[in-house]
């Protein structure tokens, strides 16, 4: 039997929300991974419990966790269900007191997209694949973070450009229009990005991946990949 997905999606937008009392308790449980970057107590707890939920309701799943992954794990075809995770998506953020992070979800049954979220949880929004938005209206430029040559001059070309840390945030407020363009030339991983360009595609967006057209096809969480999202404002109603 297959599932509702997008029911399942509404169900782990729950699970974190009930989890959000034990995710504060843990948010300045710090310590720092070899590439310098943080991880908190509250970014493992998240992830197990999000694949606890899952497993139970999908049989035989694969999860791919940012905490969880080994980098020596096999990539190429999968079968059955494979969900890709990112728990907490700007951990600098998150740890340092500011709500601009995320949750990134994206679920697959072997080649095929069964459905993505991505949730604000300190912001009061999420996104789920199937699901109308509310599009607006931007000229703002969104860059990563990831400090890169491309970034400095991209900003010095934008004319209305930020920096928010966090490739959740991005991609959803390009999805909806509340930046014209979201910029990565650095690259992330398929954790930070899958769940967010399957919404931006659904959601009518132009998609680079390392300068190529994205076909919507399954990201190998080994590697990163360049991206470049650009809302269609012309898609808009009326």
């Amino acid at each position: 039997m297959i599932p509702d997905i997008s029911s399942l999606l509404d169900g782990v937008r729950s699970v974190v929300e009930g989890c959000m009392p034990a995710v504060e308790q843990r948010r300045f449980d710090i310590r720092w991974k070899a590439d310098g970057s943080p991880v908190t107590e509250a970014d493992v707890f998240l992830e197990r419990r999000i694949t606890e939920w899952l497993s139970e309701r999908l049989p035989q799943l694969t999860l791919i966790g940012e905490e969880t992954f080994v980098e020596s794990a096999s990539c190429g075809p999968r079968q059955g269900w494979v969900a890709v995770l990112d728990p907490i998506d700007g951990t600098e953020n998150f740890c340092s007191g500011l709500k601009e992070w995320g949750v990134s979800l994206s679920i697959w049954n072997g080649a095929d997209h069964a459905g993505s979220l991505l949730m604000l949880p300190e912001l009061g929004d999420h996104m789920i694949t199937g699901r109308p938005i509310r599009r607006v209206r931007s000229r703002i430029t969104g860059f990563s973070s990831s400090i890169h040559p491309a970034i400095i001059s991209g900003i010095a070309d934008a004319g209305e450009a930020r920096i928010f840390g966090c490739a959740v945030y991005n991609m959803f407020n390009v999805t909806r229009g509340a930046l014209s363009r979201f910029v990565n030339p650095k690259g992330a991983r398929a954790w930070d990005l899958l769940a967010g360009l399957m919404l931006a595609r659904e959601n009518g967006c132009d998609i680079l991946i390392d300068g190529n057209e994205f076909d919507g096809s399954f990201l190998e969480p080994d590697r990163r990949y360049r991206i470049d999202i650009r809302h269609r404002y012309d898609f808009h109603p009326g």
